[in-house]
């Protein structure tokens, strides 16, 4: 990966946790702060500041409002997803509308990935 610490965009990811959303604050607060698995939040990877990150589970959670689904939001996260995927990690794309509807089966099934992606890395070491 690039720099795992690019300080220019240090500013922008405190303000970041600062300035959560809603939905951010409800997976973290609510489910990933006190997950078995450490995650950070608003972690910077390379040139990119990711919502939810584990370094153990090799994971990136990232939350979508209604900006994502514009052609230009899409490119853009598929040149994120791309990026960081070829560091071997795999990332999650979860809408807000599923966390504002769905909050137990997203953490359901966020567990169910982070177990197997564990199980799966594991293997790999």
């Amino acid at each position: 990966m690039q720099r795992k610490h690019n300080k220019a965009i240090v500013p922008t990811a405190r303000m970041l946790r600062k300035n959560m959303t809603r939905e951010e604050k409800r997976l973290w607060y609510d489910f990933l702060r006190t997950y078995p698995v450490r995650f950070s939040r608003q972690k910077i990877l390379g040139k990119y500041i990711v919502d939810f990150y584990s370094a153990e589970a090799r994971l990136v959670i990232e939350l979508d409002g209604y900006g994502h689904c514009t052609q230009r939001g899409m490119k853009y996260d598929e040149e994120r997803t791309a990026f960081l995927e070829e560091y071997g990690l795999t990332v999650i794309r979860i809408p807000n509308y599923h966390i504002n509807t769905n909050f137990y089966g997203v953490c359901e099934y966020l567990d169910e990935v982070i177990k197997q992606s564990l199980g799966q890395h594991k293997l790999d070491d």
